[in-house]
């Protein structure tokens, strides 16, 4: 991948003019079981098309042209409320709360008392619970250029701690998504929010020939449980070093301990760059195929890259999406910014405590791109 010949229209240089040209539609959706209707929110720049559903808050669809021009989905979705409702695997595109990623053994120690959550994942927590944020039916308002969600967690939700009121904001400017959170609390609590859209710039087949590259010089190693041994891992000399491109397939099935233990990768990379106010690169996948490129900034000291491992193409256990498209095994990927999997039982990891009083504040851009 070479940078100087993306075409890349940045947030940070956006006029205003590029601002006023988001559209912002809404529709339904479908209906839950409970009657509560689902709306779609759909975000219409010059460059891209973002879907969004209040389900989960996620993301459902994301369009852009291809080098000759011909515009494609680039994230793993479905078309169907009844889909999405049906997949208790995924996560595709949605918001992940209040703690995206995994806690050891569903329970965690805050303030000298032990919290107890529902394991869902090898005796583990995973993306918050049985009922995560992800199976939840947001409220959403229009904003200038974007639509904002809304969620109230209560006290004890699924063995949480305080009372959360969490937003999510997507902006759409020019070729560049912006996904900013913001939550407060009424006790104290731990929080880790993330976003879990499956990316595929080919809009087909697998990802292994898609490029990566990664501004982290660590990871943290995991263990059977893909649970964090408390280890900052250097990257080099290893598979997991992406801080020059390389494709996905290129040492996917490396003799190596770590990609055995997440079958392929499925791991939190320590970025260069602490968190800050600032939005900082985190990742950069460009696909030879098609053009498209996508450039991650955040925020989030962290970013889990997961190559789809345990998509199902299975006749026995098969996820058709957009276009009937079978989401087989690593035919997406995923770059989750986000703080430490297993953060609240790592005193030495960075904190994701929440105090009342506190607002959780954090932001990441998804910036779309042609390569020549």
């Amino acid at each position: 991948m070479r940078p100087a010949k993306l075409v890349l229209l940045s947030i940070l240089t956006m006029t205003g003019t590029a601002m006023s040209q988001t559209s912002v539609t809404k529709a339904p959706f479908g209906k839950l079981p409970n009657g509560e209707v689902v709306d779609q929110y759909t975000l219409k720049s010059a460059h891209i098309e973002v879907k969004l559903i209040t389900f989960g808050a996620r993301i459902t669809a994301i369009s852009a042209p291809d080098r000759a021009g011909h515009p494609g989905n680039m994230v793993l979705g479905y078309d169907s409320l009844a889909a999405y409702l049906a997949d208790t695997k995924t996560y595709f595109g949605s918001i992940v709360g209040r703690y995206g990623n995994r806690i050891a053994k569903a329970t965690f120690s805050l303030d000298g008392k032990a919290f107890h959550l529902p394991p869902n994942n090898n005796g583990n927590t995973l993306h918050g619970g049985t009922e995560g944020f992800d199976r939840r039916n947001w409220t959403a308002r229009e904003i200038p250029n974007g639509v904002e969600f809304t969620l109230i967690s209560p006290d004890g939700d699924q063995g949480f701690p305080g009372k959360l009121t969490a937003h999510v904001r997507y902006t759409l400017a020019g070729t560049a998504l912006s996904i900013h959170y913001t939550a407060t609390t009424d006790k104290d609590t731990v929080i880790n929010l993330t976003n879990h859209a499956y990316f595929n710039l080919s809009g087909s087949g697998d990802i292994l020939s898609h490029q990566l590259t990664l501004n982290a010089d660590r990871y943290t190693p995991v263990d059977s449980g893909l649970i964090p041994t408390g280890k900052l891992a250097p990257v080099a000399n290893t598979p997991f070093d992406f801080r020059a491109p390389h494709t996905i397939g290129e040492r996917i099935n490396a003799k190596d301990e770590q990609l055995t233990l997440g079958l392929g990768y499925d791991h939190n990379f320590v970025l260069n760059v602490a968190s800050s106010s600032q939005p900082h690169l985190a990742a950069k996948v460009a696909d030879p195929k098609s053009g498209r490129t996508l450039t991650v900034l955040t925020t989030e000291p962290a970013i889990q890259f997961y190559s789809g491992n345990f998509l199902d193409g299975t006749a026995a256990g098969s996820f058709h999406g957009h276009d009937n498209m079978l989401y087989a095994k690593r035919t997406g990927l995923c770059l989750e910014t986000q703080h430490y999997p297993d953060s609240p039982n790592h005193p030495a990891f960075p904190s994701t405590e929440l105090k009342p009083g506190q607002t959780y504040n954090t932001t990441t851009v998804l910036e779309f791109g042609i390569s020549k």
